[in-house]
């Protein structure tokens, strides 16, 4: 398999999993600052020129974070990135949708406000409160989100991935992080996982 990348995305939650489930993989970055995403070798392998991308052993393209996350789940249900019972795959699915619909799209305003306005001033609106949105999606997550060390308690899910990659964001979007004792103990967690430790060697976060 062939994952395509960008540094500090989202991109790099299935890398973790990835590195989780203990599947042979190879990386491929993708570079904003040159605008690779909206080359025709990229678009040929997902047109809708964003990152993650997995390319298959088969050629078959998979995109959408969440989808990946959870192919790669299936791939190795012997690490159990998906809890057994059925409310707290509930609960997993439930936060990792909370982040793609919501706390993403709060974050994406701040530089990606020509997906939704065409005047500067609308840019610059939308930028201007994206500080308010992410601290009220990091006081959601902070309550609702995190049942314990991770979202579904004490064991690693595909949902703790996705969710370390945006609380990444936070600070550059003006949280308060240490205000948020939950977001902050699970950040520290995350940092002493052997995943994390090996994409951040690699530049990747």
């Amino acid at each position: 398999m062939n994952l395509y990348y960008t540094n500090g995305t989202i991109s790099i939650a299935p890398a973790i999993a990835l590195i989780e489930a203990g599947l042979e993989h190879h990386l491929t970055k993708i570079d904003f600052a040159t605008s690779d995403q909206t080359k025709a070798d990229y678009l040929s392998i997902n047109p809708k020129g964003r990152v993650p991308a997995l390319v298959l052993d088969g050629g078959a393209v998979l995109t959408e974070t969440g989808a990946l996350l959870e192919y790669i789940a299936a791939l190795a249900p012997e690490a159990e990135l998906v809890p057994a019972a059925p409310e707290s795959a509930a609960h997993m699915r439930s936060v990792m949708y909370y982040l793609a619909s919501t706390m993403h799209v709060a974050h994406a305003h701040k530089m990606r406000g020509s997906r939704w306005a065409d005047k500067p001033e609308s840019h610059a609106d939308m930028a201007a409160k994206v500080t308010e949105t992410m601290t009220a999606c990091a006081a959601y997550v902070e309550a609702e989100c995190l049942r314990g060390d991770y979202v579904c308690g004490t064991g690693f899910t595909i949902s703790d991935a996705y969710l370390f990659v945006i609380c990444n964001w936070l600070a550059g979007d003006g949280v308060v992080v240490s205000d948020f004792p939950k977001i902050t103990a699970f950040m520290a967690l995350m940092n002493t996982r052997d995943s994390v430790k090996a994409v951040r060697a690699k530049g990747m976060i």
